[in-house]
């Protein structure tokens, strides 16, 4: 599999449409090259027919529709929605974007032989700008690996981790965004307090995580090298280092991301 003309989406809650979005705004693929099936039909057709996109009534429609399958349904129901259908997708590429299904778990589910990855998107793949990580273990061939990273690397950075580390980089990904919200909203009601329209705070907020995210991505340089390059000797913005950290900022980061590690 050379090239992917059609994607479908089995399931198609907020991630699957963040994907399909995501797609659609940066041009990989034209609304019409997406199809998608849910359990109601209503809510399908109101989220997809608007930006063209077609909804399907069942599984086994969208598997036969699509070159590439993404199994979008909560992940209690994986075994339930693929049972019937295990024929179709063993032709198929096939992307699982369901929380705690890693490969070992779909072998005993899908027909061996299968090309199957399994991957962890986070919710800015609707903007073109998210993470999907995906696990190392997988049984793609290298043109359909080829094909799948050109395609998602549209929507996202994609970012391949052992089977053992999925968990925590999925906490990081999955997880981070809302971490990273609420730090906006702290920097936004600190520069409000001082006199700053809140719209301007937020753009403000918003926009530096984004280009200091893009900086270190684009540069590769240490997370504190660029926080020492901001840090003149007894200026400004050293003194609000200093207050983050006598507050715990960096510790309470890492407590979060234990927290969440310990409930998997």
């Amino acid at each position: 599999m050379s090239t992917i003309q059609k994607i479908g989406f089995i399931g198609f809650g907020n991630m699957a449409q963040a994907m399909a979005q995501g797609l659609i705004r940066t041009g990989a693929l034209k609304p019409e090259q997406i199809c998608a099936c849910a359990r109601h039909w209503d809510k399908l057709k109101a989220n997809t027919e608007p930006s063209g996109m077609q909804p399907l009534p069942t599984a086994k429609d969208v598997a036969e529709e699509a070159d590439l399958v993404v199994l979008a349904v909560k992940p209690y129901l994986i075994e339930e929605v693929t049972a019937p259908i295990r024929n179709i997708l063993k032709e198929k590429l096939v992307v699982s974007v369901a929380a705690g299904w890693n490969f070992e778990k779909f072998e005993n589910v899908l027909i061996p032989g299968t090309r199957l990855i399994c991957t962890i998107p986070n919710t800015p793949v609707s903007v073109g700008e998210g993470i999907i990580v995906c696990e190392s273990r997988h049984s793609l061939s290298e043109e359909d690996y080829r094909a799948f990273e050109e395609l998602f690397s549209s929507i996202a950075v994609v970012q391949p981790v052992e089977t053992s580390q999925l968990s925590v980089a999925g906490t990081l990904s999955g997880c981070g965004p809302a971490f990273a919200s609420m730090f906006i909203e702290a920097l936004a009601d600190g520069a409000v307090k001082h006199g700053l329209p809140r719209a301007a705070a937020y753009r403000l907020a918003s926009q530096m995580i984004a280009g200091t995210g893009k900086l270190q991505l684009q540069t590769g340089a240490h997370p504190g090298a660029m926080k020492d390059a901001v840090c003149s000797p007894g200026g400004t913005t050293i003194v609000g280092v200093s207050a983050l950290e006598e507050k715990g900022f960096r510790a309470a980061v890492i407590d979060a991301i234990d927290a969440i590690e310990s409930k998997r």
